[in-house]
């Protein structure tokens, strides 16, 4: 099974800004009791790489390098154990990068343009983003039409509220975000966040 067919399994993936490392040990334990084995960690804070060794050590999880914008943060992330990359934009050197390391990438579209620059370097499966920005789920639909072998993997404004609905779309691989699990609700203790990710994954059914 391919990393992208895994994804579209498990439906969500979580993004995870880790500002505390001694929170990781709960995010894997609960991601895993879930059975939610992805988690983007995001260059939005200086212990993105570290945060990233940590979550892959034990194999448990698909550990992937989010808000990434530099070839440097991807070869660094690749070597700290990330298994694939996300990025906000269409980052050329980026995406070049990883098709030659075979290494999953999920570059940020958002217009017509995005995506055809996505399809000539042959990829199939690209961020939407940001989603709620730029039309939510009728802009999907919408551009499904021309780019119908296309899937997305829209973030930016899903929650628990809508997140239903993107996942009713045939063209929807996953739906990202940090409404999934954030450190911010990692600290407010193990009984919520594990009460949240229940009800997270009642959603999914």
């Amino acid at each position: 099974m391919t990393l992208y067919e895994q994804l579209a399994k498990t439906r969500v993936l979580p993004l995870y800004t880790a500002t505390e490392l001694t929170y990781l040990p709960v995010v894997e334990s609960l991601l895993i009791e879930h059975e939610l084995y992805f988690i983007e960690v995001t260059f939005r804070s200086d212990l993105a790489l570290e945060a990233i060794e940590k979550l892959s050590q034990s194999g448990k999880l698909i550990v992937g390098a989010g808000t990434v914008r530099t070839l440097e943060q991807t070869k660094a992330a690749v070597e700290k154990g990330a298994r694939f990359i996300v990025s906000p934009a269409l980052v050329p050197d980026v995406v070049e990068f990883c098709l030659a390391e075979n290494i999953p990438v999920f570059p940020g579209t958002a217009t017509p343009n995005d995506i055809q620059r996505a399809t000539d370097y042959g990829l199939s499966v690209v961020k939407f983003f940001p989603a709620d920005i730029y039309g939510g789920l009728p802009a999907i639909k919408a551009l499904s039409g021309p780019f119908y072998d296309i899937r997305f993997v829209p973030t930016g404004g899903i929650t628990l509220e809508n997140v239903q609905d993107y996942l009713s779309d045939p063209q929807v691989l996953a739906v990202g975000g940090s409404f999934i699990l954030s450190e911010a609700l990692v600290k407010e203790g193990r009984e919520k966040a594990d009460s949240h990710l229940a009800h997270v994954k009642s959603l999914l059914s």
